[in-house]
């Protein structure tokens, strides 16, 4: 497994930090984050060295829709100009094999700060046209958005809510070695 071995920051080119909400009760809204950043380091001979960091920055986020972006950025939701950015620092890693395992860390939203775990998916290590070593994975977890703060709710009249309580939080990856 020492092929995964190295320091590699986050292509924000080829990498997509977002979210899936239930809207409503009856449909999904997604929504990404345009501006982020995040270092991985990877030894996996010897796993204690291994560390992740991540920050997001919240005004950046993007639903495709204008009034609601602005209503997300607001103090309803990730409230941005009191809270610029959220981040994410691992504190544990389950590597199970060259494919696949978990990272637990701190996620930071909204200054609340709570565990969660990933479940990460390696789709391998490869050099490109450009001679740049590249990592590609997925990683997932899912949160309750109160636990973080973000408590706006809006009751409907068959007695469901507005908005889920539960995000998914879906992250598509590209990570470029360093020299």
């Amino acid at each position: 497994m020492s092929n995964l071995n190295g320091t590699y920051i986050l292509d924000t080119a080829h990498t997509a930090v977002g979210f899936v909400a239930r809207h409503a009760m009856v449909t999904k809204v997604r929504g990404k984050f345009d501006e982020f950043d995040a270092k991985v380091v990877v030894d996996t001979d010897n796993p204690a060295n291994t560390s992740a960091t991540a920050t997001i920055k919240t005004a950046s986020v993007n639903t495709g829709n204008a009034d609601r972006d602005g209503h997300v950025k607001g103090e309803d939701f990730f409230d941005v100009e009191k809270f610029p950015e959220m981040t994410f620092t691992a504190t544990s890693f389950d590597i199970k094999d060259e494919k696949a395992g978990t990272v637990t860390g701190d996620l930071t939203i909204k200054g609340t700060t709570k565990p969660v775990t990933l479940d990460v998916e390696i789709f391998g290590v490869e050099e490109d046209p450009f001679g740049n070593t590249r990592i590609g994975f997925e990683a997932a977890t899912e949160i309750n958005r109160k636990d973080f703060g973000i408590d706006f709710q809006a009751p409907l009249g068959s007695g469901g809510v507005l908005v889920s309580d539960k995000i998914k939080i879906e992250i598509e990856g590209s990570g470029i070695k360093e020299a």
